[in-house]
């Protein structure tokens, strides 16, 4: 939900290939999407909705209905994770969990979460999470237990900024971005893997520092999301003027970019049989986001969203 800029190449034209009826009734059974939206709402000016849709853009609704900043960053097959700032002051975001039908929404912790995108192990029953204590310790990483709600944190270096972490498949591993002085605005973040005990720390990316995009504002790394299947973590940088998803491997030897649309493309999550990534999409002037969904293996893409609202970001898989 973090604010960037997207920049696209003027005159953009996109063109979609439908699927094959087999694989759109495939992808109906096993999943379902869940993205946000900002509310037009002249009463609540942050009111920040999640909604659910099928695999072809079908069935859209509602399943937040509140008057608050709600985020999805996370699913667990039907569980779905999401921040909000409902029963609190304004943006002092909580952990909350719900299921696709919006069935008993719950407050999972007493950790006060940063706006950052988690992650989940142990089928769900921990996550790790970008946290705050007080005024002072922000942005440090933490487990959180999801049934209990007890936590405890990773790391402890409050002059620094953690967040967007990622477990690896067997959660061994998590991926997230560093930035060693938050206060630091020349500075900037990079992608970093450690143990998921907190040891081991190392920096994957390298930000190229001739880029045209280097002094503008944006991400530098960051949204990451761990191949379920396939040995890479997928993140999305400012480069050549406009957002694009990336990937890099684990050991840092290999960095590309994932998908080569002309357009700003950026927060994406696979499903869990690595099949599909579905990601937002903007266009040049920034007055239309759009939830794309690709073929992994044919690279065809669809949009499946309309025009009904400015801002539609941030989409994840829920296993039905």
């Amino acid at each position: 939900m973090r604010t960037f800029l997207y920049a696209t190449i003027a005159g953009l034209q996109i063109s979609f290939t439908a699927y094959p009826q087999s694989a759109s009734q495939e992808n109906e059974r096993n999943y379902s999407i869940a993205y946000n939206i900002h509310e037009h709402d002249t009463i609540h000016k942050s009111n920040y909705e999640i909604i659910t849709m099928e695999m072809d853009g079908s069935n859209k609704k509602n399943i937040t209905n509140h008057p608050d900043v709600a985020w999805t960053y996370y699913t667990y097959k039907n569980r779905l994770f999401f921040i909000s700032d409902r029963d609190t002051c304004f943006r002092c975001f909580f952990l909350y969990e719900t299921d696709v039908n919006s069935n008993a929404s719950k407050k999972v912790s007493d950790l006060m979460l940063e706006d950052s995108w988690m992650s989940g192990r142990n089928q769900g029953e921990e996550l790790v999470v970008a946290g705050r204590q007080g005024k002072n310790i922000r942005y440090q990483l933490f487990i959180i237990n999801t049934k209990t709600g007890a936590y405890y944190p990773l790391t402890n270096d409050t002059a620094a900024k953690h967040g967007d972490p990622c477990f690896s498949p067997d959660g061994n591993k998590i991926a997230f971005y560093f930035k060693k002085n938050k206060r630091d605005r020349n500075s900037h973040e990079e992608l970093f893997i450690m143990n998921a005990d907190g040891t081991q720390v190392q920096q994957l990316t390298h930000y190229p520092e001739n880029n045209p995009s280097a002094k503008e504002y944006g991400y530098r790394a960051g949204a990451t999301k761990w191949h379920p299947t396939e040995n890479f973590i997928s993140y999305i940088s400012l480069q050549d003027g406009r957002h694009s998803i990336f990937a890099i491997t684990p050991d840092g030897n290999k960095n590309w970019k994932l998908i080569n649309n002309e357009t700003s493309d950026g927060y994406h999550d696979w499903s869990s049989d690595g099949k599909w990534i579905v990601f937002n999409q903007s266009d040049n002037e920034e007055t239309q986001y759009h939830i794309m969904l690709m073929n992994w293996k044919t690279k065809e893409q669809k949009q499946l969203t309309n025009n009904t609202y400015k801002s539609q970001l941030s989409p994840v898989f829920i296993e039905k």
